[in-house]
Order: C-alpha cells, then sequence, then structure tokens
C-alpha cells in the first residue's frame, strides 16, 4: 500500500512565540493534551488509519512468527553472590525472568500479578544474602516502588516505598538498613523504620557505592562527587571534579577513580589523591577487582591488568566480534555476558587462577558482521557494521546520543530481516561511545553520511533504503528524514523526541539538558531550533514512507511527540507514501515486544520491496 488517501482533519493554529527574539510556530500545540474530545477524536482516527493500512500487510503473521521463534532463546543473567549464595535471573525460552536464588524460584512477578503487567526493574540482595531489594514497576510506566523481602522464607519484611525509579541500593555489611535514592533524593533507610534520614536533598539521578565493611559511601551523578567516611558524624564531602567522575572503594580497600581519561587509583583516606592506574583501550563498560587481577571490560574487549601495578597482561579470548556486558565477579573468577549478531546474551565464566574460559554459545543463525568505514563530511572516520547481503533493501539503524555504545548484539528483529534477504546496517556514530563529544548536527550528519556511503557503493537505492530509531534515536531518525528526504525509502521513529523547543516540558526532558541543552540559554536554544525535526517539516515536500510509534505509559518520552510529528508530516507531504501513527497505550518505553517487531518489519518490508 503506497498511498493514504486521507488523513484525519488536524486543525493548525496559528500559534507564534517569540524566544530570545526569534519566531517559533506551533500550529499541533493542542495536541499535546492528550485528554481533551479533539485529541482523543484526532487520536482514534489514526488507530483507524494504522488499522486499515497494517490489514493490507499479509505478511505480519509470517513476520510475527519468526520473530517469535527468533526471541524464544532463553536467557541467564551474570551470578551475582552474596553471604555463599548465588542470585541469577533466568528465563526459559518462551518464558518470563524469574530471579532465583541458588537452584531455588525466589521472585515470580507473574506469581505477583497474574496479568504479566508487572516487571522486575532492578534487585540487590544484602551482602550477607538474607534479604533482597527489589523494584516492581507496572504497565511499562517505569515508576518503580522498593520492596524487601527475607530470600529464606520469600516473606516481604519492608516496603512498598514508592518515588525509587531504578534506584541504587547500597547495602550496610549488616543488611539492617540500606542507601538509597527516592524522588531523586539520596536517603539512608533503616528496615522497619518508616521515617528515611535524608543525605542529600538536592534532586537529581545518583549513583551510589558502598565499600565492603561500610566505611565509604560514594555520591555521584554527571556533574558531582560526594564523598563520606560513615564512621564520622562529617556530612558528604563535595568534592571538585573537571570531568565525570566515579569513584568506588574495592574489597581490597584502595579507592579506584574512573574518568573519561583512564581509571587511577588511591586512599579513600584522601580522595582527591589519587595516581594514573590503568588506560583503558576503550570507553570503559565493566571493572572487576578479582583476588589476583583486575579485569577492565570496554564494549568489545575485557583486559586482564595486574591488581598492584596495573599493568596490562593479556586479554580474555572471546568468541568473536560483538559486546561484552553485566561483569560480577567472587574471589578470583568473574561472569559476564557475550552477545553479538547471531549470538544470544551468554554467560561466561574466567578463572584468573587457572586462565582459562568457561561457557557455551547458544547455537543458532549463522550471519558474518562486516565492518565498514566512511568518513563523515567533517573528515570523522566512522564505522558501520553491516550484517546480510549487498544489493537489496536495507535497514539502517542508529542511536547517537549518551554516550551509548553501538557493538553487534542479538536481535531477532535484525536477523527475522536477514534471513528473509535483506540486510541490517548499525552505524556507530558521534554521541555513541566511544564518540562521546559532538553537537547534535554533527551526529545527524554522520548519520545521513552512512545512508549516502550505503547508496554510493551499492548496498542498496534511495528506494530500498529505510532507517530505524528509538527514543534518542527516534529523534535521529526523524531530524534525518527532514534534513534528506530524498536518501530514503521509509522510516520507522519510535517513542522519538520531535519538538526540541518544547521537550523539557514533559516525560524526562528537565533531566537531559546535559544531553541536548536548554531553550532557557539564547545559544542552546538556537542549536534546538536549527535541528528540531517537528519544526523543519516543510509544505510540499515529498517525504518518505514514515511510522511513528508512541507507547501510552511511556514516562520517559511523552506520546505528544509522536502525535505533532505525525501531524506535521501528514499535512505537509507531497509524496504518496503513507505517513503513520501506531500506539500502544498500555506499554511503556519502546517495550512493544514482538508485535510491535513484526508490526515495524512488514511496514518496511512494504515500503522497501522486500515483500514483493
Amino acid at each position: 500500500m503506497d498511498s493514504v488517501q486521507t488523513y484525519p482533519c488536524a486543525e493548525r493554529l496559528s500559534l507564534v512565540e517569540q524566544v530570545h527574539g526569534c519566531t517559533v510556530a506551533d500550529p499541533y500545540r493542542w495536541l499535546e493534551d492528550s485528554s481533551t474530545a479533539e485529541t482523543e477524536r484526532w487520536s482514534r482516527d489514526q488507530d483507524d488509519l494504522w488499522l486499515t493500512y497494517a490489514g493490507t500487510l499479509t505478511s505480519r503473521f509470517r513476520w510475527k512468527n519468526r520473530v517469535r521463534q527468533l526471541s524464544d532463546v532463553g536467557s541467564v543473567s551474570t551470578p551475582v553472590w552474596r553471604g555463599g549464595r548465588c542470585f541469577t535471573l533466568r528465563r526459559e525460552a518462551g518464558g518470563h525472568p524469574i530471579l532465583f536464588v541458588d537452584e531455588t524460584p525466589l521472585l515470580d512477578p507473574k506469581q505477583l500479578d497474574p496479568t504479566g503487567l508487572t516487571t522486575l526493574d532492578a534487585w540487590q540482595p544484602s551482602p550477607d544474602g538474607t534479604k533482597l531489594a527489589y523494584q516492581l514497576s507496572r504497565g511499562g510506566d517505569e515508576r518503580s516502588t522498593l520492596n524487601v523481602l527475607d530470600t529464606a522464607t520469600g516473606e516481604l519484611i519492608d516496603g512498598p516505598l514508592d518515588g525509587c525509579r531504578y534506584s541504587p541500593v547500597a547495602w550496610l555489611p549488616d543488611g539492617s538498613a540500606f542507601y538509597y535514592v527516592r524522588f531523586r533524593q539520596v536517603r539512608r533507610h533503616r528496615l522497619g523504620d518508616p521515617d528515611d534520614t535524608t543525605i542529600l536533598d538536592r534532586e537529581a539521578s545518583y549513583g551510589l557505592e558502598l565499600s565492603a565493611d561500610g566505611r565509604w559511601l560514594t555520591i555521584c551523578t554527571t556533574t558531582d562527587l560526594w564523598f563520606a567516611d560513615l564512621t564520622t558524624d562529617e556530612p558528604p564531602a563535595h568534592l571538585p571534579q573537571d570531568t565525570t567522575t566515579i569513584m568506588s572503594v574495592g574489597p581490597d580497600n584502595r579507592l579506584y577513580v574512573v574518568t573519561a581519561s583512564g581509571i587511577g587509583i588511591g586512599d579513600p583516606a584522601q580522595p582527591t589523591l589519587w595516581r594514573e592506574y590503568i588506560q583503558p583501550e576503550g570507553p570503559l563498560t565493566g571493572l572487576a577487582i578479582l583476588d589476583d587481577v583486575v579485569l577492565v571490560a570496554t564494549a568489545s574487549q575485557i583486559a586482564v591488568h595486574d591488581r598492584e601495578t596495573g599493568a596490562r597482561q593479556s586479554a580474555i579470548d572471546l568468541p568473536g566480534f560483538g559486546s561484552v556486558g553485566s561483569l560480577t565477579s567472587d574471589g578470583n573468577r568473574a561472569w559476564f555476558t557475550y552477545t553479538d549478531s547471531v549470538t544470544p546474551p551468554t554467560v561466561y565464566c574466567y578463572d584468573a587462577t587457572t586462565g582459562r574460559m568457561t561457557g557455551t554459545a547458544s547455537g543458532g543463525q549463522r550471519a558474518e558482521t562486516q565492518r565498514l568505514s566512511y568518513t563523515s563530511p567533517d573528515g570523522a572516520d566512522l564505522e558501520l557494521h553491516v550484517i546480510g547481503n549487498q544489493g537489496g533493501p536495507t535497514i539502517l539503524y542508529g542511536y547517537g546520543g549518551f554516550g551509548q555504545t553501538l557493538t553487534p548484539t542479538y536481535s531477532a528483529f535484525a536477523l527475522a530481516w536477514v534471513e528473509a534477504g535483506g540486510a541490517f546496517v548499525t552505524a556507530t556514530i558521534r554521541g555513541d561511545a566511544p564518540h562521546r563529544e559532538s553537537t547534535k548536527q554533527q551526529t545527524i550528519d554522520d548519520f545521513i553520511a552512512a545512508a549516502e556511503y550505503l547508496i554510493a557503493e551499492g548496498w542498496t537505492t534511495a528506494d530500498q533504503l529505510a532507517i530505524c530509531g528509538e527514543s534518542n534515536g527516534g529523534l535521529l531518525v526523524a531530524a534525518a528524514i527532514t534534513q534528506r528526504p530524498e536518501l530514503f525509502a521509509a522510516a520507522v521513529s519510535s517513542a522519538p523526541l520531535t519538538d526540541m523547543i518544547r521537550y523539557e516540558l514533559s516525560g524526562l526532558g528537565e533531566r537531559w539538558t546535559s544531553e541536548y541543552g536548554s531553550v532557557k540559554d539564547p545559544d542552546e536554544f538556537k542549536v534546538l531550533a536549527s535541528y528540531s525535526p517537528y519544526h523543519r517539516v516543510t509544505d510540499g515536500v515529498k517525504y518518505p514512507a514514515v511510522l511513528l510509534t508512541a507507547f501510552g505509559n511511556d514516562t520517559r518520552v511523552d506520546p505528544l511527540h509522536a502525535r505533532k510529528m505525525c501531524a506535521a508530516l501528514q499535512h505537509a507531504t507531497a509524496s504518496q507514501r503513507p505517513v503513520l501513527l501506531r500506539f500502544e497505550p498500555d506499554a511503556g518505553h519502546v517495550t512493544g515486544g514482538i508485535n510491535l517487531a513484526a508490526d515495524m518489519l512488514a511496514f518496511l518490508a512494504d515500503q522497501t520491496g522486500l515483500d514483493r
């Protein structure tokens, strides 16, 4: 289906505002309020439009079955050892995650809520393994409540404590209390006590670390660091820093300091005096301090270093070019996950005493990841990771923000596409690690340059090239189609930010000014206005086919961004390709699962010719 005869009526307001002396039009401001009769009517009409189009995609059911088959691989987390007990999160093929202690099921979210809408967001055992702090949310909204249970009996012994969205938990050694983040403040909670002690009342996103002996507490944000000796009554000391710094006191009672430039080591009694220790070969993703060595993990490598000197000794021999994650340790052993384009996440164990690694990769599809180099317009050398065949329908995927690392990972979505004859390409662009420092326009330019490279080198054509991204990647996709629409046949922008002039006013936008900048600053406003996708939509342009996806329980990115972008594109486009909005009322941030993946694949296959 190449065209939509008519789009739902959407009134264009003559709303114009002056911001720092610049004129900003916002014709679809009314779509920000989801509760009005006008927005509800428009949304129902968009639902009907999507369902009508989706009904023409006869391949949806085939895609759904194949994605389900490729997803049913099961998983197990790296073990967390506490008090001689082993905690793991396991999911059998076709099942849901269950937390085990040793070989006994401890926490099953579906037993707590048979509807399956409750999610186990995070969990942290006490040092002696007798208690478990865990966080639950419902419907994908990520508004976690924290509870504590007895690991021997499974009985609830504290909670629920609300306002604990992805809170770190730092237990005292005896398990009587813990430090955590509630309502974005650092607090100490003693089990059974209804009143917390507030440690830092300034609202922020905090990380917490407590030394094994319970003496040294470190608190960090992206811009600040505090360090406390809990044997004194002194409040946490604010430490000056020039860059993002993470401090932690290791099991050897040495202070480990992680900055963008490397790892330092020192004495916790003098936290501002430390020396250079290890220089990782890429952005650090994990650090494990074993009895004899220190393991330093980057996105696709684990290096072994001498614990005393920090000198590099060797690297763990990984199964291939993929991604390393979830590094945990106990004594002289460490566990980590490995995944690549065709290998589901698999747990491996490295024994530093013998130097041996154990673990069995899951059998699966065979597809080689090719690494291609290309150059951005300003001369930056970047890389593409490609699976699939050259010369046909191709999906280009990107993210480009928050220092995220994009190395090959297992994706049922990508494998299903490649099996059907397409190619799937991941662009490593600035904004991702290791290219953290960049402007958003550089990130967009990098992504566009990747598309141009794929076309110029014969990997695909503009009529067969689709782009895809979610969250910050959804913003990237929306920006790319408004700046270079002729390069793409289709685009999927999932849970995107699109109105960058007003992004701070909804969802978690006000917490992201360090990534995007703030409209309150005149210079940063000009940058935001220059690439804001919603404001760059132009009447009469032939835009590619666009599928915007949004989620009713998304507390990070409000669906208003997708609604406003959809209305703007439907009004403006001069092409015969459809602009559609797919909305899931009961899902959270990019949590649509197999049905969403199947719909996206069917849409992209229809628009790029893979299904023909």
